[in-house]
């Protein structure tokens, strides 16, 4: 099992695909999944029933993977920042961190068209303000992982040789 972390805009889904594919391992992504089981997009759950619902729902999708084998695991921007979350994934498998500046971040999400519901509705000013604050917040959890690695710099081949695993 890998387990691919970081905030959004890192390309824990992009790389993820990419890396199972290498591998020739099945690809999870827990923001799909929840998705694909409530059949409502990531911002409509967190619109509808708050944050604090949604980290409950991730939980237990995150949960559903403890069985799973040869899987690249995405996950979504917050999952591992609890310590619950961030203590199943290092007992259950390889996590990787792939790490962005403040600056990285807010280039991606000037050209993505991917909705963010936590970057919603800000100026450029108070979008910055907002992510240095909570990358700060989440880099405790991030920084536990057994791998960081630039994501700017990240493809599935150099992840590959920094997991160490063999080419199927």
């Amino acid at each position: 099992m890998v387990y691919l972390i970081g905030y959004s805009y890192s390309g824990k889904s992009t790389l993820g695909r990419r890396l199972a594919e290498l591998l020739g391992y099945d690809i999870f992504d827990t923001d799909r999944a929840i998705e694909n089981r409530y059949h409502t997009t990531i911002p409509i759950l967190f619109a509808r029933y708050g944050e604090k619902a949604f980290r409950i729902i991730e939980r237990q999708i995150l949960f559903s993977t403890g069985e799973m084998q040869r899987t690249v695991v995405a996950t979504g921007g917050g999952t591992a920042c609890s310590d619950e979350n961030i203590r199943f994934m290092l007992e259950h498998g390889t996590v990787v961190h792939l790490s962005m500046t403040v600056d990285d971040i807010l280039r991606r999400y000037a050209t993505s068209r991917k909705v963010r519901p936590l970057l919603e509705g800000m100026s450029d000013e108070e979008r910055r303000h907002y992510v240095e604050k909570h990358l700060a917040q989440r880099l405790p959890y991030y920084r536990q992982a057994h791998i960081t690695l630039p994501a700017v710099d990240a493809t599935a081949e150099s992840l590959r040789d920094l997991l160490n695993l063999p080419i199927p």
